[in-house]
């Protein structure tokens, strides 16, 4: 979970955001056939029982973004250094199982109400009604715009993903790319926002690796082709794999999207219909889609070009929706295919900035490369400052 410069106030309100962090018991990889469970890996889990690590881990960015703090905010400072101070109990922590007990208590589990309804981004929920908010227009966020019965008429969605087709260079030159193999950097902050080594491996159809080269080791992601885990060297669970829903629709979808001449059966229940709106003074069209683990894709275009802008994906936890934020730009031809060199992933407990420098089209890649990887070496702390 991104750890920011700020120093968060400690009041009561700020008690949600992160407090569930705790204690690894033991750094174990969950049997193939079944999810590790917080509570088989952490300590003093109470309120978020039964949920996936994976879920778990999201969770804490859905609470940060909520509150807008990080882990210090509802944990002891110590606990970057030492995950075991994670798991000191604290009155904050209290309090917040206190009112996600409230919030399920009083609306059955449903989501009517989450955190970010009250708090907004904000430690404690306003209020006051603010005169400036009523009487001025706020700046539009693209990934509201939601399908509306009154949108104006626009291209359908196959009118929206043949031009996008066309746009990379047409049906021919993307089905002559079967295989590349790119080189470049990603920063974030994993790398403490220093720029490392990344290297992709991506085949036909569907199947990606990618090895982000950190100060603590090696972050390796696969996807290949059916199955995906992630090994990572600086997080409390040294291999974890994709779970059944919209983390496998998130590694199948972005697999594909690197061979996209068969986007359209990428994803299902195709839908247009969104109000008019725009990405950095652009106008794009926006397609909705939806995973086979039904999981929900809006994918932005820009209207003049016809290439992706932009992808939000939508990933449930147990006390609400978070988006995952993928936003495309540098594109360069590669075999005659635009390929976008430039991708920032941004999500509720960080982001990463990805910069190719050099990609090969249709390199052999030895199969291996996309095997379930080996768990990570395991740090033996956090080394935040």
């Amino acid at each position: 979970m991104e750890t920011e410069s700020r120093q968060p106030s400690l009041n009561l309100c700020g008690a949600v955001a992160c407090l569930f962090m705790v204690t690894p018991l033991i750094a174990q990889t969950p049997p193939a056939d079944k999810p590790l469970m917080a509570e088989d890996f952490f300590k003093n889990v109470q309120v978020l029982k039964g949920i996936p690590v994976n879920q778990f881990m999201d969770t804490m960015g859905f609470f940060a973004a909520s509150l807008g703090l990080n882990c210090t905010g509802c944990h002891v400072a110590e606990s970057l250094q030492d995950w075991g101070k994670f798991g000191d109990d604290v009155p904050r922590k209290r309090i917040a199982r206190q009112m996600v007990t409230m919030v399920n208590a009083n609306f059955g589990g449903a989501r009517r109400v989450t955190c970010y309804t009250c708090h907004r981004g904000g430690q404690e929920p306003e209020v006051i009604p603010s005169l400036a908010e009523q009487y001025s227009v706020p700046p539009e966020d693209a990934n509201k715009i939601e399908i509306v019965p009154d949108a104006p008429t626009g291209p359908t969605a196959d009118q929206i993903l043949d031009k996008y087709i066309q746009a990379l260079g047409g049906a021919q030159k993307l089905t002559g790319l079967t295989s590349y193999i790119a080189k470049g950097t990603i920063e974030g902050f994993d790398t403490y926002h220093e720029k490392v080594p990344l290297d992709i491996y991506a085949a036909a159809p569907g199947k990606l690796t990618m090895i982000s080269h950190t100060q603590n080791g090696d972050t390796t992601t696969v996807f290949d082709g059916r199955q995906g885990w992630m090994a990572a060297a600086n997080k409390p669970v040294p291999l974890l794999p994709m779970l059944p829903g919209a983390e496998l629709d998130g590694g199948k979808f972005d697999a594909e999207l690197d061979f996209p001449a068969n986007i359209k059966n990428s994803l299902t229940q195709w839908k247009t219909g969104f109000p008019v709106t725009t990405i950095d003074d652009r106008d794009v069209n926006i397609v909705q889609g939806i995973g086979e683990g039904k999981s929900r894709f809006k994918l932005f275009f820009d209207a003049k070009t016809g290439l992706l802008t932009r992808q939000v994906h939508y990933e449930d936890t147990l006390v609400g929706t978070v988006p995952i934020q993928l936003d495309y730009s540098d594109y360069r031809e590669v075999a005659g295919v635009k390929t976008p060199f430039h991708v920032v992933i941004t999500w509720t407990d960080g982001q990463s900035i990805m910069q190719l420098h050099d990609v090969q089209a249709n390199a052999a890649i030895d199969p291996a490369i996309f095997a379930k990887p080996a768990p990570a070496k395991v740090i033996s702390a956090p080394k935040r400052q």
